[in-house]
């Protein structure tokens, strides 16, 4: 048993690795009889590998637990586990049970963690989350495994009575795993729901030798269009102003303006495509 990693209490002491008084004096608890040392962040992944220790061999972890174990970012520590426990008949608090029937194929292990495939877990979140949600989870999981969207479409064809599967489909025609934030798959979101041609993500700016010297979060290559929001943190002052410098039209876009004035958003970047000659 490995005490840095979520473990029973009970069988800690039982097996004579700790005391009563060190378990409560050196340990946190996160679910009944289920702790981590007091030193470790309770994050997503933490909890959905305390959650199975909780549960047992036969859960599965699924939904945005399984996505935060595969390496997607932006999961919220205070979001509940999720776990597809079969004989479990009631709900838990901080435990969110489901019910869903997997192929063998639909789950995996990493390390001592059963949880559903990067494919399932992307066919679950584009099924049960609210639109606007689901397609921000699901450019997460894809960008942090850089696994195809393509493979949970596949899921979509073969499970055509699943509940929310015409939810899934839509989210997973939109998802796109070059978004590397919430906030650039939202602009993304309002602007196809727009009308707009939809953009390509990290789009390569060059310089006048050729040589890529800056990526933007949305834009189209094809009328050297760029979208950028300016919360992204992966872009360097310099790089703005050379972008400024070369033959590309640029419209940034701030939190402000997403929240409060996104019908302006979308009529500087239709303007700005228009102008570039594009069809809008």
């Amino acid at each position: 048993m490995q005490l840095d990693h979520p473990f029973r209490g009970s069988q800690a002491v039982r097996d004579g690795l700790l005391t009563r008084h060190a378990l409560a004096a050196d340990f946190q608890r996160v679910y009944r009889d289920v702790y981590v040392p007091k030193a470790v962040e309770i994050d997503a992944v933490v909890k959905a590998r305390a959650a199975q220790v909780f549960a047992g061999d036969d859960a599965i972890i699924c939904g945005l637990s399984a996505s935060a174990v595969h390496g997607a970012k932006w999961i919220d520590a205070r979001e509940p586990a999720e776990l597809i426990w079969p004989r479990r008949k009631r709900q838990l608090d901080g435990i969110l049970v489901r019910y869903d029937s997997l192929a063998d194929a639909d789950v995996t292990s990493l390390g001592d963690m059963t949880l559903t495939t990067v494919p399932r877990t992307m066919f679950d979140l584009a099924r049960r989350l609210p639109r606007l949600r689901a397609l921000q989870s699901v450019d997460a999981l894809a960008n942090a495994s850089g696994v195809s969207v393509g493979e949970a479409q596949e899921l979509v064809r073969t499970n055509p009575g699943v509940r929310g599967v015409t939810r899934a489909a839509e989210v997973l025609s939109l998802a796109d795993g070059g978004a590397k934030s919430p906030q650039e798959t939202r602009v993304r979101l309002l602007l196809l729901d727009a009308g707009l041609p939809r953009p390509e993500t990290r789009v390569r700016i060059r310089d006048e030798f050729g040589h890529v010297f800056a990526c933007c979060d949305l834009g189209w290559s094809r009328w050297k269009v760029a979208v950028m929001y300016d919360g992204s943190p992966h872009r360097t002052r310099e790089q703005i102003d050379r972008i400024d410098e070369v033959d590309w039209a640029v419209v940034r876009v701030d939190s402000e303006q997403l929240k409060l004035r996104p019908l302006a958003v979308v009529e500087r970047v239709r303007a700005t495509l228009r102008a570039a000659g594009a069809p809008v």
